[in-house]
């Protein structure tokens, strides 16, 4: 019984095979943009630690500031 699902009547090679492709794609995908993602926080982290107090209370003022303090704090990966 396993031989035959395994098999697929010829066509379990290809299908198998598409199905690890597909499945092996979405992993490295998923690892590169948790990297890149992880990497980009550490350099934001970086760069506002170096302020002044003043800079960071201007910082906090803009829009942009909170809108990556909100997507960064509500991620999921």
């Amino acid at each position: 019984m396993i031989k035959e699902i395994v098999l697929m009547n010829g066509y379990g090679i290809y299908v198998l095979s598409a199905f690890s492709f597909t499945l092996i794609s979405f992993a490295v995908l998923y690892l590169t943009i948790k990297f890149q993602l992880v990497r980009e926080q550490i350099k934001f982290n970086r760069k506002f630690a170096n302020l002044t107090s003043e800079k960071i209370e201007s910082a906090k003022k803009q829009k942009l500031y909170r809108e990556i303090i909100i997507n960064t704090s509500t991620s999921k990966i």
